[in-house]
């Protein structure tokens, strides 16, 4: 057993090793070390030797990955990969992240989590029962915890697209009530804002640019935020423009319906807080003041009992 624990400790070192030398001395930065010395004719002649110019990640670490996603999706459903690009589409592409990258990240913490598992085992630290649930649980944990990290950056970026709406709404308004065309507006709001919705909006006057039709643009928009506010906002929008209606009047109503949905939605979380603080009060605040209340009673009877 302790044999095996060094064999497994040498081959974890010794891919770290490999890992770290292979990115200090790889190819591709001895080669542009060289390339510094060179005229821009010299270097795109050297850019024909494309065999010799491939770095460390395309010679080893994308068929890693290729491989990783095939054994996923034998083992996974049909579709993982679009699932994946879905929601790392309505989480903002975190870390630039593709969905076989991704995959091969969920499959890689499910790897740890597995050899987590394992050397308690090893070391005789548990039973065998125990450390089989153990390996099966922290191989569960590592493959669902990235996921669970997407959701929750899912969930906090179309937080801030919500309270983000209402001042862009705003602006807007002023902007296309000023004389600006909603194109102009909301090249104005994208250039004076920061955060997600600025972001989408200014990848949509990116694609409008690009020859995409506005009414297109606006409905990517729609599918990669999966937002019900801001949905609602867009239609509104696209019907507009097909029936030609002023946008400043439907920019105002929008701008007013949105901030009255904000205001419901906090009356709706100020209702919920009673019923969420019923269970910190029974699991921290009450036993202590049980305790407090009927602790000298209890001593009392015990003594009471104990004389006589």
């Amino acid at each position: 057993m302790d044999t095996l624990v060094v064999i497994v400790v040498f081959a974890a070192v010794g891919l770290l090793v490999y890992g770290l030398l292979g990115m200090l001395f790889a190819q591709e930065r001895v080669v542009a070390r060289r390339l510094k010395g060179l005229t821009d004719y010299e270097i795109s002649q050297a850019k024909g030797a494309s065999p010799v110019l491939k770095s460390f990640r395309e010679r080893v670490l994308d068929p890693m990955v290729g491989g990783a996603v095939t054994l996923a999706e034998l083992i996974g459903p049909a579709d993982l990969l679009r699932r994946t690009d879905e929601k790392l589409t309505l989480a903002g592409r975190p870390g630039g992240f593709g969905p076989a990258g991704f995959v091969t990240l969920r499959l890689g913490c499910a790897a740890f989590g597995l050899a987590l598992g394992i050397v308690p085992m090893l070391l005789t630290m548990v039973t065998v029962s125990a450390g089989l649930l153990l390996v099966v649980a922290m191989t569960l944990l590592g493959y669902a915890a990235p996921g669970i990290w997407l959701r929750n950056l899912t969930e906090h970026r179309q937080a801030d697209l919500r309270s983000s709406l209402p001042d862009m709404l705003d602006m807007l308004t002023i902007s296309v009530e000023a004389g600006l065309g909603f194109d102009a507006a909301l090249s104005k709001y994208v250039k004076n804002s920061r955060g997600p919705l600025a972001f989408e909006f200014g990848r949509a006057l990116q694609e409008v640019q690009a020859g995409v039709s506005r009414r297109d643009a606006l409905r990517r928009i729609i599918d990669r935020t999966k937002v019900a506010e801001l949905s609602s906002f867009l239609s509104a929008m696209i019907q507009a423009e097909m029936l030609g209606t002023s946008v400043a009047q439907v920019l105002r109503s929008q701008s007013s319906e949105i901030r009255l949905r904000r205001r419901q939605r906090a009356e709706e979380e100020a209702q919920k807080l009673p019923v969420k603080q019923i269970f910190p009060v029974i699991m921290c605040i009450l036993p202590a003041t049980m305790l407090v209340v009927l602790g000298p009673a209890v001593i009392m009877m015990i003594d009471l009992f104990a004389g006589q």
